[in-house]
């Protein structure tokens, strides 16, 4: 008989100790049940669980260690399961342990160890971003990145961010990253290249762009990284393999017109995308048309913050477009940009389409009254639970203040409102103030440096002291008299925190069109006039 019988004999007798069949498992879960509610050396110094909550760790523990002893075993499927069951032995024991230890009813039901959450006591997550931001080199980077080399980690997310890899460390890095690919959901290389030349920093982004290509994940952020096109296409070959993101984020990371269109270029699917963010870059109007076109390609998507990018009116128009068909979109933020009105009023078309919007951030637009009054009357009929409104540095005038609290009385479950940095005055603050009167959510108000007086202050104070659950109210860097003030105070002197500072407040401000105190007439005369006023 040659050795080559003698090898399949031999492969046809074997015996495969993995899997465990289902019984096996589930006699696992009950003798570890077992061991969480009976008195034991352990148990009568940490305390035994009841029989709900040891059942639902026991098996949260097994699962856990199933996956980790399986990952294992997937790598080396020659085998004959021996160390794939030593690992789940192994595993098993070490989370009850921890378990034990942590004793009865000290948990809420999130910490609890269940199959859907096991990361509570079985480590997913590598972080080396804490502490000071520091250079990496070879040798170090071989010391911090050995918990990655462990057989059978369980490792589903690495942020390396707040460490600049030098090529030395990042080659390091290159067979570790290879071998965790399969596995790994999140990955968070924001800040990872600080200091390093150029040249350097295109080389490590080329690095571990190939070692991790093809890895399916959920989230990838790239921020802070001032990739330009250039370092968006060292990451082109990541990013063409990525079919099934959910979250994508490019902040702070010199994203230009050029660099935008490799972006748009480069990612071959976004259905699945849910958060996309692309704060502080310097986009412009170009620019934007091509983040236009992978929003009009994320139909999922329901985070989108596209702010401080230099956006104008056009790009305003092509990206207001898009953001129509996402109809799942639950925060929007575009705060500074330059929509202008033309902008403003596209976008008004496109939120009529958001009813599941919870949060929308609109400020430093140059929106003015026309466009500030067609988003809140779009608002006021979709959007019901709307929870957070800010629309501050827009020149929104007391003109605009009717439409914005016939949007805010319809928005019961409002908790922020920011309008500061506008010209609502005396006769905005206070139809504000009758809107969100019944509104019990209402946590925060910011009406700073709208040119308000005694009389709007004190509408103002009256309406969100007596909110039970309210925060903070900021009338700062308005025109309220000495006496407004001490009259403001007074309302606030059981609850002195609700109310923000006033130490930039102006009592002698005065507005430079004609529509100034004096041309209004005393404070007597408006608040007679206002007296009586309704929100319709």
């Amino acid at each position: 008989m040659d050795a080559m019988e003698l090898n399949s004999q031999h492969r046809q007798f074997s015996i495969k100790l993995w899997p465990p069949s289902q019984n096996t498992r589930q006699m696992l879960v009950e003798r570890m049940t077992n061991n969480l509610v009976t008195k034991s050396i352990f148990t009568q110094k940490y305390g035994t669980l009841d029989k709900a909550e040891a059942e639902e760790n026991a098996k949260g523990i097994e699962d856990a260690a199933f996956a980790t002893a399986n990952l294992h075993y997937e790598k080396e499927p020659d085998g004959d399961g021996v160390s794939a069951v030593q690992l789940y032995a192994k595993e098993c024991s070490k989370l009850l342990l921890e378990v034990l230890k942590r004793g009865p009813g000290k948990m809420d039901t999130k910490e609890m160890v269940t199959p859907d959450n096991t990361t509570a006591l079985h480590e997913s997550v590598f972080d080396i971003s804490k502490g000071q931001r520091a250079f990496i080199e070879a040798d170090e980077a071989e010391e911090l990145l050995r918990p990655l080399k462990e057989p059978g980690n369980s490792f589903t997310k690495i942020c390396f961010s707040n460490r600049s890899f030098g090529l030395g460390a990042a080659q390091v890095a290159e067979p570790i990253l290879v071998s965790l690919k399969n596995q790994l959901k999140v990955v968070d290389l924001s800040d990872f290249i600080a200091g390093r030349s150029e040249a350097e920093a295109l080389d490590v982004m080329n690095i571990f762009s190939a070692a991790l290509e093809g890895s399916v994940l959920k989230s990838l952020n790239l921020s802070e990284n001032a990739l330009g096109e250039k370092g968006v296409r060292a990451f082109g070959a990541l990013l063409k393999s990525q079919n099934s993101l959910e979250e994508l984020y490019l902040m702070n990371d010199g994203i230009s017109e050029e660099a935008a269109r490799a972006v748009c270029e480069l990612i071959p699917s976004t259905e699945k995308l849910i958060v996309l963010q692309f704060h502080n870059n310097m986009t412009g109007d170009e620019g934007a048309l091509a983040i236009a076109d992978i929003v009009k390609r994320s139909p999922s998507l329901e985070e989108f913050r596209c702010s401080s990018t230099r956006i104008g009116p056009e790009g305003g128009v092509a990206l207001s477009d898009a953001l129509g068909n996402c109809t799942h979109l639950k925060k929007l933020d575009l705060r500074d940009n330059m929509f202008g009105v033309e902008g403003g009023v596209s976008l008004s078309k496109a939120l009529i389409n958001h009813a599941g919007l919870r949060e929308i951030y609109l400020s430093e637009l140059n929106l003015e009254d026309d466009s500030a009054i067609a988003i809140v009357s779009a608002l006021q009929e979709s959007a019901p639970h709307l929870e957070v409104l800010e629309m501050s540095g827009n020149e929104i005038t007391a003109d605009a203040a009717p439409a914005i609290a016939a949007c805010l009385a319809a928005k019961e479950f409002l908790t922020r409102l920011n309008l500061s940095e506008n010209e609502l005055k005396d006769e905005g603050a206070i139809q504000v103030s009758k809107a969100v009167e019944g509104h019990v959510h209402m946590k925060e108000i910011d009406l700073s440096s709208n040119q308000i007086t005694r009389i709007g202050a004190r509408q103002l104070a009256l309406t969100v002291v007596q909110k039970a659950d309210f925060k903070f109210l900021n009338i700062n860097g308005n025109h309220i008299s000495d006496e407004g003030i001490d009259e403001v105070k007074d309302i606030f002197k059981q609850s002195p925190d609700l109310l923000g500072p006033l130490d930039e407040n102006d009592p002698d401000g005065r507005d430079d069109d004609e529509d100034s105190a004096e041309g209004r007439g005393s404070e007597a005369e408006l608040e007679s006039k206002m007296k009586n006023l309704e929100v319709i």
